[in-house]
C-alpha cells in the first residue's frame, strides 16, 4: 500500500496533474483531514501538521479524536478455506492470527 503514516494515522497520497501538487487525504476514520504540498518534504510536512492541528482542536474542544483501526479484524470465510489456513499456518509454526496477519502484510505491500 503506497501513503503516508503519521502518529498511527494513515494518508492517501495523489498528484493533482492540473494544480501541479501532491494531495493527501487522512484514511480509515470519519473526520476529513487533507492537506497538500509542491514537494515530498512539503506533502510530509503538511501531513503532520494536519494531523497535529486535528489532535489540538479535539483535545481544545472536549471530543475524543477518531482512532485509527484497532488491529482486530473478524473474517466469514468458507470452512474449507479455514481449514487450508490452519494447515499452512501449522505447517510454517506460526498461529492462525501470525500466518493471516503476515500473508496481509505481503499482499498489501505487493501493490
Amino acid at each position: 500500500m503506497k501513503g503516508m503514516n503519521y502518529k498511527g494515522y494513515f494518508a492517501k497520497v495523489e498528484f493533482d496533474a492540473e494544480d501541479r501538487i501532491f494531495t493527501g487525504r487522512v484514511i480509515g476514520i470519519r473526520d476529513v483531514i487533507g492537506f497538500h504540498g509542491e514537494s515530498v518534504a512539503e506533502l510530509e510536512t503538511a501531513f503532520g501538521e494536519a494531523i497535529d492541528n486535528y489532535l489540538a482542536a479535539c483535545k481544545k474542544l472536549g471530543q475524543q479524536p477518531n482512532k485509527t483501526y484497532s488491529g482486530n479484524l473478524m473474517l466469514r470465510i468458507p470452512a474449507e478455506i479455514h481449514a487450508s489456513v490452519a494447515a499452512a499456518a501449522e505447517v510454517s509454526g506460526k498461529s492462525i492470527n501470525q500466518w493471516a496477519a503476515g500473508v496481509l502484510e505481503e499482499a498489501t505491500h505487493a501493490q
